[in-house]
This record gives structure tokens, sequence and C-alpha cells, in this order.
């Protein structure tokens, strides 16, 4: 997938902002505050979810601009087919609902998954391994979504059913137990495909990884486990799930919340060379581990898609010594598809094997290119 042609209007700091780039990679390079990060959030919101800052939509409106924003992309998915235009915003009548048009035509934001992946790392995500369960359970289902799109579905329904269960349990003495029952098999039902998804996504990540070296970055091992810390390597049935949460009403109801179950799931991450658990390690095996993962999980996109995921990379570059950096451009530059890089100097970028698109960001507008 490669993204030919970006339009951003009244988008953050960007009020008219257009970008036509090439396959390989794409360097944006700019002041602190000159919106580079701006244009990697704009690509972001093409996939579904709230895109990589989890802002609110009215947030991401220019400031001083009367409407709403608007982001247009033309996707080029292959030599021999045809453009592909996917478009996202919000109109200032409903400053909270957020549009979304695929070739002109109105369409769910889920459903764009089906026809671009997104995978991005930024600097808010380097403390991911000594951040909390959730971030990570995030962080895990955005990379099975690259794969499935249907897994947003699951889980915006399982998230439905779990507070719908949470207000019935509220008050269990008037809870009707076939209503209950009735919720507990939608939560079997999604959260196995949830789960399902999950441990699929981490065996094809852990055969990925286990091709690669252990330098020049930080190989992990990755394991998921549940809410008492026991490792989990088989998925759970629906069955199974629909009897752990009948079997856990009165707990639940006296915690205020479901207290198992995959929303509950962590990922845990182990350094491969040393066995040392991943939040133990340096910030800079973190991030080294951080970024063999986003590397490896390009690698399965392309293996079972044929198509690899979009990568959007902020600030990685000026936190890698030269060696490194030269190591990640030619691994991006020889495994195909579209990177877009961002960083406060064009020096960092100055040995990028080619093709190689640049643009200068100062304040808001795209200086050259």
């Amino acid at each position: 997938m490669i993204i030919a042609r970006l339009s951003l209007t009244d988008f953050r700091n960007h009020a008219a902002a257009e970008l036509v780039a090439a396959p390989g990679l794409v360097a944006l390079y700019g002041d602190n505050g000159a919106g580079k990060t701006n244009i990697l959030e704009a690509i972001s919101l093409l996939a579904p979810g709230r895109g990589l800052r989890r802002a609110a939509l009215p947030e991401m409106v220019r400031d001083g601009a009367t409407g709403g924003f608007a982001v247009f992309a033309e996707v080029q998915p292959g030599d021999d087919l045809p453009p592909i235009s996917l478009g996202t915003g919000i109109e200032p009548a409903q400053p909270g609902r957020r549009v979304v048009r695929i070739n002109g035509a109105a369409a769910a934001a889920a459903s764009l998954g089906e026809w671009l992946g997104v995978l991005w790392l930024t600097p808010a995500m380097d403390r991911l391994f000594v951040d909390t369960a959730g971030n990570r359970r995030r962080f895990l289902d955005r990379l099975v979504l690259a794969l499935d799109p249907r897994h947003a579905q699951h889980g915006n329904r399982y998230e439905a059913a779990l507070r719908a269960r949470g207000k019935l349990l509220a008050d269990p003495g008037h809870a009707d137990p076939q209503w209950l029952t009735s919720l507990e098999a939608q939560l079997a039902e999604h959260g196995a495909a949830i789960d399902a998804g999950r441990q699929q996504m981490l065996a094809a990540l852990s055969a990925e990884l286990a091709r690669q070296p252990d330098t020049p970055f930080a190989r992990p091992l990755l394991t998921l486990v549940d809410s008492d810390g026991a490792e989990r390597a088989v998925p759970s049935s629906a069955a199974a799930l629909k009897d752990l949460f009948a079997a856990r009403r009165r707990i639940d109801a006296a915690a205020g919340r479901a207290t198992a179950g995959p929303h509950r799931d962590d990922l845990v991450a182990v350094h491969a060379a040393t066995g040392r658990a991943a939040a133990r390690c340096s910030t800079g095996e973190q991030k080294a581990m951080l970024l063999s993962l986003v590397l490896a999980h390009s690698d399965c996109v392309a293996r079972a898609r044929g198509q690899r995921p979009v990568l959007l990379l902020d600030e990685v570059a000026a936190h890698l010594d030269p060696p490194r950096r030269a190591a990640l451009y030619h691994r991006l530059a020889d495994q195909g598809g579209q990177a877009w890089l961002t960083g406060t100097e064009a020096a960092l970028f100055a040995d990028m094997p080619g093709p190689v698109t640049r643009f200068a960001i100062a304040s808001g507008r795209i200086v050259a290119g």
C-alpha cells in the first residue's frame, strides 16, 4: 500500500497541505511544533480507531477554523490496480461524528482497515512495557487489526456487552437472569474472537521475530497472560468464556467490574538475549525491542496480505546511534512498501537509500519537497 497523495484541510496547524509521495521512504523534517507529527496523525486516521494520539475529534480542527477538518488520501494498492480514495473528517454541524468516505461513498470507519493497513511508533509509546496493561492490550489489538479488520467490531461489541452486564450487576437482586445470560453469550462470542485474533497474531509475530538476529535491534519474546499472571497459550472457547462469566457474577457484582476475561489479559515481553523482563530493561533496549516488534509485524502483514502496511515512525531516527539508524533505513528500503519518518533535521535523513521523498515542514506549511 502506497499513499500517493495526501491532502489536509484545517487539520491541526495545517490550513491546507498537499503532499505527493513516492514508494519507499518519506522524510518529514522541521523544527519542533512545525506540524510533522500532525501529518502522521492525519494518516493514522485513515485506519480504524482514534489515531495515534487517540484525541477527540474537535481537538483536531485548526485553531481559528470555522468548519470541521478533512483528510484525504489517494492510495495505490498495486501496480496493476486502480487507485483508491480514502477520506475522513468532521462537519461543523456534527463535530463529534466522524465522516468516512471510500471512493466517494459514505462508509463505516471500521471498513477502512479493509483498504489500508497503518502501523505507527511514537515517542509516547516508548514506555509501553512499563505502562498499563490496557495500553499494551490496545497496542496488541492494533497489530491484530492490520490483519483482521473485523477485530475492531468484535472489540466494540464486547465492550458494549461488558458495560450492559456491569449495569445489571450493579443491582444483582433485580437483574434479569435471562438478560444476563444473553449478555454473557455475547461476551463469550466476541471475547473468543478477540482472544483468537490476539493468539494468532502473537504466534505469527513470534515466528517472524525468531527469524531475526538479536542485533542491531533487541529481539523480544512475547506471551499473553491472564489477570492472575498465568500464561495463556491456548485461545479460550466461547463455551469456556460463557461459563467463566456466569460463575463470576457474584464476584464481579462485589468488585463493581468484570474481574476476568480477554479485557483483563496482558502482553508480556522478555529480552530474548538476556532473559530479562522488558520492563526492567534500559530505555534504549525497550525502544529497540519496540522497533523490532513493529518491523516484524510489517513482515507478518506482508506475508499474510501480500501488501505491507504504511509505517509511521515519529522521531525514531533521533534516538538511534548512526549504525542502528543506517540499519533501520536499509531494512525499510529493502523490505519495500512505504514508511513515513519525522525528524528535526534534514541531516538525520541524508544517508537514506533511495528512492526517498523529502518534505521540509515549517509552521504548518510544506516549504520544500
